[in-house]
């Protein structure tokens, strides 16, 4: 079987680094061996499970990609660079005509989507790679659609904890709030409890030390107007390879997508586990 030949953007970061990690040892890939970075990062190189990556600074990703496209032809770019690339990041994929995943949260998510439904690509776009977890999400909509205002009258309480250096609110925390809206509870993004101080996490939260630099925890509570009823729905995650996981199974779809010739389409997570 030809193996499918992958960017993987954002190394030095740690999401982009599992990604690499697990991409070496899946046999349906092929890695390209340089990566986008920052432009706060002065190192040119990085060397992951002895493969060593060269890093491409912004100011150089045009000539590195035509370089590229034209030494190993086709590819898909998976992005895990920081939230405030990410729009710059899909025009530029957009119009080198390069598929992507995206699994980098932040941005301008609807310009992001209006600029791959105007080009010659598809895209996986996704706030959360995990597979398991986007299925929670999924059973969480169809509540949302078939019994609207279940929980109207409760009130509702979103914790979420991640690594110190996530430079933004969970993703997945703020999906979460349109389906607990549509099901009558008023909540906005603004309302969700976030942690990101590691001594707080190990001792209050109970994270394992071994993960803070490295976890992804949601609590979710419900509670009736009167006080004798609570709900909770709670998702755990230590490490990241259940999201590197995830985002190659989406590269894979994305791939089959782009053998079938479709173009200017964005997919969800969802759209993968349904494939």
């Amino acid at each position: 079987m030809k193996r499918i030949k992958i960017m993987i953007n954002g190394l030095p970061g740690n999401m982009a680094a599992s990604v690499v990690k697990n991409a070496i040892e899946d046999d349906r890939f092929e890695l390209i061996h340089q990566s986008l970075t920052g432009p706060e990062i002065t190192e040119t190189e990085c060397i992951i499970n002895s493969v060593v990556i060269h890093l491409i600074q912004p100011k150089y990703r045009k000539e590195a990609f035509i370089a590229l496209k034209k030494k190993e032809g086709f590819f898909i770019s998976v992005d895990y660079t920081h939230p405030s690339a990410v729009n710059g990041n899909a025009e530029f994929y957009c119009k080198h005509g390069i598929p992507f995943v995206m699994g980098t949260t932040g941005g301008n998510r609807k310009i992001i989507e209006d600029t791959v439904v105007s080009s010659s690509i598809p895209a996986v776009i996704a706030p959360n790679m995990a597979k398991q977890i986007v299925g929670f999400q999924a059973m969480m909509e169809w509540g949302a659609k078939n019994l609207p205002n279940l929980f109207a009258g409760y009130s509702l309480e979103i914790k979420e904890s991640h690594q110190k250096d996530k430079a933004d609110t969970s993703g997945t925390a703020r999906a979460m709030i349109n389906y607990f809206n549509q099901l009558g509870i008023p909540f906005s993004e603004a309302d969700i409890i976030k942690e990101r101080d590691p001594i707080k996490q190990k001792k209050q939260w109970g994270i394992p030390e071994a993960y803070l630099k490295g976890h992804a925890w949601h609590t979710y509570t419900l509670l009736s107007e009167d006080g004798t009823v609570k709900f909770e729905f709670l998702h755990n995650v230590n490490g990241r390879d259940i999201y590197a996981k995830g985002t190659l199974d989406a590269v894979s779809f994305l791939f089959e997508k782009v053998k079938k010739g479709v173009k200017g389409k964005v997919y969800s997570m969802i759209d993968v586990l349904k494939s």
